[in-house]
């Protein structure tokens, strides 16, 4: 330590140094030293407080230190004491000397005491379990009520060592053994005793005769015998029953029949194995409608005596508790639940001798399913328990837990695709049903018949329940129908535009003519009704109900699942469903309803197969419009003809007497055909054809007199009134050559006789412009007031001054459609115009 205070003493003095170089840096800082030692004091006694305070604070630790360890160290003396006090007692109460013996002969003792305990515990569970047999069995004829008391008492007893097994590490095995031989032996005995005196009162109520008497004590006796029935089997109804725990734990249970319907129904079913079973001529495999209305016909005739006389029962056991109002329903529904297993065995017995028989198994998949859909809608059935929900009925009985659903989809796949093929093949049915709906696009017989048979399989599968086997039947067989057909169609359409061209007609042997003329017109018409028929059938489909529904629950699964792959129903991948259906489902939209529907995807496919053919029909008509103008082009006199200045006394032009035959025939069919949108379509390319041909080979390849200019105007109005009688739609010649028309509005321009135009700065008196009365070309009046038609001069003089005076020209003429530059081009066609100097 004497090492350590100059290292000490030499570190305070540094810092002390340092303080005071830090604080007195000049002279000026020598007037506050008296302040620097000040506050130096007042810091001193702050520390030496708190040196004093942590001081008395140690002294204070240190005696609870010395305190806490006299008290541990008399306790572990007096712990010390008490233990060699009970070695000494373990020593003398076991008479050894060594500690660990006598601690296991002590601890054997316990054991033989607690196993002691537990004999006495057995014994008395056996005691009670042969008190209540005893009570039983000794009131079990005269007071049946008091027999079910000691029952239910047993009944729980053995529920609570059930319950209490887990816990206790299944201790008692055969003790809940006993107990439930024992158990189960009073209840067969206490069920077969009730069973047997309900028998003997429904023989004095002459059930189930139509001519029943149920007196009153007859009822009384039933309804008592009911209740006691009832209430040994509640128990076991209310530990069966599903609860929030174990409800998505697996598939619900099976319904239960009720103890009394049991017997009530036992005579039904000897008779229903009288008349189904064995060489009965009602036993047919052709006829299973037979047992089944024979089912519906025992529930409507037992109706009333059940609702009347059972329901008012259990109404007044469901009232008992919470449990037993979730378990009992209406008592049809109980006694229907009664007559099921007859339907579901009699079911079992005659699939094995159908399922080879195509026409027999689909015949009688459908009656099953009539029959379900009549229990659920005619009757209202609810399964016991309640909490069942929406019964599945028979049908996925049969083809669920029992595996038919796959042969039967097999068969009805089978059936529809033979059906199908027979449909296709037939050669009446290839012929356009004119007789079809009016106003819409004419079909053929097969489309039409293809569209009855997909309706045919929708009822087959309608009544199902079960998601995935609507989904398995409307892509299996609905929708591969659909795409077998529409390949058919695109085939078809690939062979005629195969036949358009030169190498495809050559390798099959015909004729332009067969192509582009009526022949091949019909074709490529049967295609374009059939697809777009097929396609409004489609939409139409898609928004009925139950495609709704189907397409809903589709919609909810898909968004619902993770991934592509992810499992949708039995079998189902999200990806395959909607590569059938529609890409719609694979969508995270959340929103409304946008549309889509199951059959998009189909929908899609025919509307492109009626778009390319629609362009074929297009294609067709406008070569038939190009061949049958040929002559008329080539007209040589539109510069010579004879002058006629009344249009209306012109005859319209021989060389168009091929295109009004040819526009007569395929138009006068295809207006037959197609809905009034289609056509119109139609109509309005055959004339934007013609007007481009006319344009492009007469009117700017030929020079016109003003005879040849009425000539056309003639012509073209003959086209139009050919076009609109066949097609019987009027004004859309109009809208669709107004190019043609304002052509020949320019070609038909009157010229002055008086005045060759020869000076073109004079004015316009000597143009040649004539007042007259009547309203000018364009029904406007002059800026001089006076109403007249411009003349060719003045039309030629204004439209090549310049673009706004051309325009302005044009726009009193009335027309809008042929830009300056076309009307100068046409307006050089006038042998008038042609012949002045620079103009040509």
């Amino acid at each position: 330590m004497a090492d350590l205070h100059p290292s000490r003493a030499v570190g305070i003095s540094t810092r002390v140094q340092d303080y005071l170089d830090d604080k007195i840096q000049n002279a000026a800082d020598l007037d506050n030293v008296d302040e620097l030692l000040a506050k130096v004091q007042q810091q001193q006694e702050i520390l030496k407080k708190q040196l004093e305070e942590a001081r008395n604070g140690q002294s204070e630790v240190e005696q609870n230190i010395a305190t806490l360890t006299t008290t541990l160290r008399e306790r572990a003396l007096e712990f010390q004491a008490r233990q060699n006090d009970l070695d000494q007692r373990l020593k003398e109460l076991t008479q050894s000397d060594v500690t660990t013996e006598a601690t296991k002969k002590i601890e054997s003792r316990m054991n033989k005491l607690g196993n002691l305990e537990i004999a006495q515990a057995y014994l008395e569970l056996l005691q009670e379990m042969d008190r209540c047999d005893t009570e039983t069995s000794k009131h079990l004829t005269k007071k049946p009520d008091e027999s079910i008391k000691s029952y239910l008492q047993l009944h729980s007893l053995w529920t609570r060592m059930k319950e209490n097994q887990p816990s206790a590490e299944g201790a008692a095995p055969q003790l809940l053994y006993i107990f439930e031989q024992q158990t189960t032996r009073i209840f067969k005995s206490l069920k077969d005793s009730l069973e047997k005196s309900l028998r003997k009162t429904l023989d004095e109520m002459n059930w189930p005769s139509r001519d029943m008497t149920v007196s009153s004590n007859a009822r009384e006796k039933w309804e008592n015998q009911v209740q006691l029935l009832l209430e040994i089997q509640e128990p076991d109804l209310v530990q069966s029953a599903p609860n929030d725990t174990t409800w998505n734990a697996g598939p619900p249970p099976e319904p239960v029949t009720l103890f009394p319907l049991e017997v009530m129904i036992n005579p039904l079913a000897a008779r229903f194995r009288y008349h189904f079973y064995g060489d009965r001529p009602t036993n047919r495999l052709d006829k299973p409608e037979y047992f089944l209305s024979h089912v519906l016909d025992l529930i409507e005739q037992h109706s009333n005596f059940v609702i009347d006389i059972l329901g008012p029962i259990l109404d007044q056991r469901a009232l008992k508790s919470e449990a037993l109002e979730s378990i009992y329903s209406d008592p049809i529904s109980a006694f229907i639940t009664g007559l099921l297993p007859m339907v579901r065995a009699k079911s079992l017995s005659f699939l094995p001798q159908v399922v080879s028989e195509p026409q027999l198994f689909s015949h009688f998949m459908r009656e099953i399913m009539l029959f379900d859909s009549s229990i659920r809608d005619s009757w209202g059935y609810i399964p016991i328990p309640r909490m069942l929900g929406d019964w599945r009925g028979v049908t996925w009985d049969l083809l669920y837990t029992h595996g038919y659903f796959q042969s039967w989809l097999t068969v009805e796949r089978d059936f529809a695709l033979s059906r199908y093929n027979n449909i296709r093949d037939d050669r009446e049915g290839r012929e356009i049903d004119f007789d079809a709906e009016a106003g819409q696009t004419k079909p053929t017989k097969t489309a039409i018949r293809i569209a009855d048979l997909l309706e045919t399989i929708t009822d087959r599968y309608r009544a199902l329940n079960s998601f995935s086997y609507k989904i398995r039947f409307l892509i299996d067989i609905q929708i591969h129908i659909l795409e077998e057909y529409h390949r058919h169609l695109a085939d078809m359409l690939q062979a005629y535009v195969a036949t358009t061209h030169t190498a495809g007609r050559l390798l099959q042997g015909q004729t332009e003519s067969d192509a582009f003329g009526l022949k091949g017109l019909e074709l490529i018409t049967k295609i374009y009704g059939s697809a777009e028929f097929l396609q409004r059938k489609l939409s139409d489909w898609s928004d009925d109900v139950f495609f709704l529904e189907l397409w809903d629950e589709l919609s909810v699964r898909a968004k619902g699942s993770e991934g592509g792959n992810a499992s949708i129903g039995n079998n189902l991948n999200v990806d395959d469903v909607a590569a059938k259906t529609s890409t719609a489902i694979k969508n995270d939209d959340d929103g409304e309803y946008d549309g889509s529907g199951p059959f998009d995807q189909t929908v899609g496919s025919f509307l492109r197969l009626r778009e390319r053919s629609e362009e074929q029909i297009l294609r067709a008509f406008e070569v038939n419009v190009r061949a049958a103008l040929k002559p008329y082009v080539r007209h040589p006199q539109w510069s010579s003809l004879g002058d006629s200045r009344l249009e209306g006394s012109v005859a319209p032009s021989s060389a168009l007497d091929g295109l009004s035959q040819s526009i007569t025939i395929l138009l006068g069919y295809i207006a037959r055909v197609l809905a009034p949108g289609a056509l119109r379509r139609v109509v309005k390319h055959i004339y934007t054809t013609i007007q481009k041909e006319m344009l492009d080979n007469v009117v700017l390849s030929h020079t016109f007199s003003t005879a040849g200019a009425n000539q056309l105007r003639t012509d073209i109005l003959a086209i139009k009134e050919v076009v609109e009688r066949t097609a019987k739609l009027r004004g859309i010649g109009d809208s669709s050559m107004k190019r043609l028309d304002e052509a020949a509005t320019l070609l038909s321009l009157a010229a002055s006789e008086e005045n060759s135009g020869e000076d073109e700065d004079a004015s316009g008196a000597e143009w040649g412009f004539e007042e007259k009365a009547e309203p000018s070309v364009n029904g406007e009046e002059s800026p001089g007031g006076a109403s007249h038609e411009l003349s060719l001069w003045e039309v030629d003089n204004r439209l090549f001054t310049d673009n706004p005076t051309a325009r302005k020209v044009l726009a009193e003429l009335g027309i809008y459609h042929l830009d300056v530059t076309e009307a100068r081009n046409v307006l050089r066609r006038r042998v008038e115009i042609t012949a002045k100097s620079g103009r040509a």
